[in-house]
């Protein structure tokens, strides 16, 4: 499934066997709710033998969606014998309040849960929030920003939150969904479709999604290829004076220039009444 850096994203890539951490995994009960599960299938694994201790409570958030079998998740988790917490809160109506229908619900939806993860992940003491994006999430979201936010942005596989206040952690930021997916279907996850942004079919994300799909199938490693370009960034070749210091660029031709290869070839013609210095001219 590719590499699991939970290691690093916990530890700083410092292992530390007399640390003691609690991390919050968010579970979701939605169609994505495949990544969820296998991210808390992998860490509890993960946890019997890795060389730290670090302490797992599942939680997710019951949005109170019409209809939404409420006993599906509890009864799964109770057999797993994990420590476990339902947050309640009614952002479905909310949500339906505020976006007119045929819009897109995810902004104001995750917003509202991601406030509600972050205030309870404080109160139980988590020192992680473990969340179950992907690399096929991770690209995605990057042309999101490009084409409906015009930032260059995705997800990062580690992230200290605005307020400082909570670390977030993708375990599974360098898994591709494929693999997610037929994981996911040997392990038989109860996952349980989502009235929100599960049923809506013309979302920004989705036809991101088909667009990279398209592009696969003329390139097998075009997302690779971009995930690894996401890891390699160079801000001189941008354009964004934040991070690079565009303004005050100086040459320095202080050192000998070296040859270029093929300079006993060049011939340079000249025009207008002045001629060029320190180069052999063709008249």
């Amino acid at each position: 499934m590719g590499k699991l850096f939970l290691i690093l994203l916990l530890y700083n890539g410092k292992i530390v066997l007399s640390s003691k951490f609690i991390v919050l995994i968010v579970i979701s009960y939605r169609i994505q709710g495949k990544d969820s599960y296998t991210m808390l299938d992998i860490l509890m694994n993960l946890q019997k033998s890795a060389p730290v201790r670090f302490e797992l409570v599942a939680v997710n958030m019951d949005q109170k969606q019409p209809g939404f079998p409420e006993h599906v998740l509890p009864e799964y988790l109770d057999g797993l014998g994990i420590e476990y917490y339902i947050v309640n809160r009614d952002t479905y109506s909310i949500v339906k309040e505020k976006i007119p229908e045929g819009k897109t619900t995810c902004g104001l939806c995750s917003r509202l849960r991601r406030g509600t993860l972050y205030g309870f992940a404080e109160q139980i003491g988590a020192n992680k929030i473990a969340l179950g994006h992907h690399k096929d999430d991770m690209v995605q979201t990057l042309f999101l920003n490009m084409f409906y936010g015009s930032r260059m942005a995705a997800m990062p596989p580690k992230l200290l939150s605005d307020d400082k206040r909570n670390i977030i952690i993708r375990p599974l930021a360098y898994c591709r969904e494929a693999d997610i997916e037929k994981f996911s279907a040997y392990k038989q996850f109860p996952i349980i479709p989502c009235n929100l942004c599960g049923s809506q079919e013309n979302l920004q994300r989705q036809n991101i999604r088909k667009m990279l799909l398209e592009w696969e199938k003329q390139d097998g490693s075009r997302i690779e290829k971009i995930f690894s370009s996401m890891q390699n960034i160079a801000p001189s070749q941008l354009a964004d004076t934040a991070l690079f210091d565009f303004a005050n660029l100086d040459i320095d031709r202080s050192l000998d220039r070296e040859p270029h290869p093929f300079h006993a070839s060049q011939t340079v013609d000249v025009g207008g009444p002045t001629a060029l210095p320190f180069v052999e001219l063709k008249r």
